[in-house]
């Protein structure tokens, strides 16, 4: 994407330059540089450009009055300082009035944990075992595009954290960095995950690739049929009438995201896209794929081609209702995740907290039930599993973090979550995830009754 950032004179040395244009490494962006190597006299600039690059961005990070982060929730007032409006709205927005995206978290807060005192409970561990893999907790970075927007080669950073952690990282269809890039700088365990298209080839080339890339579960996103209507993405030009001339406005007042990200993070395709169909893609571009691409048609009998070629872990993604699961799971898949996609898609669904109980009851056994939506704390991971979870994915968490501080913020976030599941799972007398269940909750949400009563330890008040 086209970067043009303004830099205010106060974060540079004297008649040093204070414009910035860098539209590509063609023709402006080789001005660009000869201008500045002339300016600093710098005789060694064209062989070590890079360089002067990364002392100017960290020259306008200094400058920046740092922020303390104490808790998971700093991180996204953090990444608001740091992102130009639209990249921000977009990671923080949901669909229409937002309603489901704030009912997420409120649904989450009013589930109580029951306090468990004298439990003998000594140090509870993390690990779990989850779709015949061990995760150090039950957590994983669920998927979430354009990543690399958010920070320089976003996706791997967070793969990278993901891997060092130990938890799964899930690298998604509109991708900034490709599938290789990505495998190839991430130790960890990957999976690779999916939208339903109207290009069938470009989705049998998405799974081979990733095949290729050793990634051996698939995520298959399947409450996407048709964009959300996200009024915030036409407010902060992410979308809309002179979206590209407001980004890069916006960008003159970002000038630590301009270079470190807009700059030194080129290219800013979508990589897995770009491979496919061999053009480059803007974020213009994206915008254009997802209104035009996603497939409204597709039924379940749709997707048996996918579940004959992929021969790995297939995980269906955006189920609500109890019915959808016994689907996912004669369709044969390994696993589901609950969730109404962070509130971004249907304005009025059901919260994924409040469904989540009646959706696991439904399958049982049967298959691996994750959640996603809401989650903001390693307390709340904590009630997901109890409402009958066996893991979490996140995902506008992490980005924020990795906005805010890159590979290290994801890092640090994660320790946080796992500190407060510690801390949790201590005062509910759990031992691992394994052991948390409704026994852990005070009040139980009981869906199938008409008055909602609330249940705890086969009472009812």
């Amino acid at each position: 994407m086209p970067v043009i950032c303004l830099v205010p004179e106060s974060y540079l040395p004297s008649q040093l330059l204070t414009l910035m244009v860098a539209k590509s490494m063609t023709s402006k962006f080789k001005l660009f540089l000869y201008g500045m190597k002339r300016m600093l006299k710098f005789h060694f600039f064209h062989n070590y450009h890079w360089d002067i690059v990364s002392w100017f961005s960290s020259l306008l990070s200094k400058s920046r009055k740092k922020m303390i982060v104490s808790s998971p929730g700093d991180y996204r007032e953090a990444a608001r300082r740091r992102l130009p409006r639209f990249l921000f709205d977009y990671i923080d927005g949901g669909a229409v009035m937002e309603n489901t995206m704030a009912d997420n978290s409120t649904e989450l807060s009013s589930v109580k944990l029951r306090q468990r005192v004298l439990c003998g409970v000594g140090s509870p561990t993390l690990s779990t075992e989850i779709l015949g893999s061990t995760w150090a907790m039950p957590v994983a970075l669920g998927p979430v595009g354009a990543t690399g927007m958010y920070a320089r080669r976003g996706e791997v950073k967070a793969a990278r954290a993901a891997s060092a952690i130990g938890i799964p990282y899930t690298l998604s269809t509109v991708s900034v960095c490709p599938v290789e890039e990505v495998a190839r700088n991430a130790s960890g365990e990957l999976w690779s995950q999916l939208y339903v298209l109207r290009d069938r080839g470009y989705m049998r080339n998405a799974l081979e690739r990733a095949w290729a890339a050793g990634m051996k579960t698939l995520v298959f996103t399947v409450d996407m049929p048709i964009p959300g209507s996200r009024y915030r993405d036409k407010r902060s030009g992410m979308s809309g009438p002179l979206s590209s001339l407001r980004q890069y406005l916006q960008a003159c007042t970002h000038p630590h995201w301009a270079i470190d990200v807009g700059l030194a993070g080129r290219p800013l395709s979508f990589g897995n896209i770009e491979a496919y169909t061999g053009h480059r893609m803007s974020m213009s571009d994206y915008m254009g794929f997802i209104n035009s691409n996603f497939d409204p048609t597709i039924t379940w009998h749709d997707l048996e081609w996918i579940r004959d070629i992929w021969k790995g872990k297939l995980i269906i993604k955006g189920v609500l209702e109890a019915e959808d699961a016994r689907d996912a799971l004669r369709m044969g898949a390994d696993g589901i995740v609950v969730s109404n996609h962070g509130g971004r898609q249907l304005d009025g669904a059901i919260a994924t907290a409040r469904a989540l109980p009646r959706v696991a009851d439904a399958v049982g056994s049967d298959l691996t039930v994750l959640a996603d939506s809401g989650v903001r704390s390693g307390v709340d991971v904590i009630k997901m599993l109890a409402l009958g979870a066996k893991g979490v994915l996140l995902g506008r968490a992490y980005i924020y973090a990795l906005a805010a501080a890159g590979e290290a913020g994801v890092t640090n976030l994660l320790h946080l979550y796992a500190e407060d599941m510690k801390v949790a799972m201590t005062l509910t007398g759990a031992t691992s995830p394994e052991s948390i269940s409704t026994d852990c909750l005070y009040r139980l949400e009981k869906e199938n009754l008409q008055n909602r009563n609330y249940s705890c330890c086969n009472k009812v008040f």
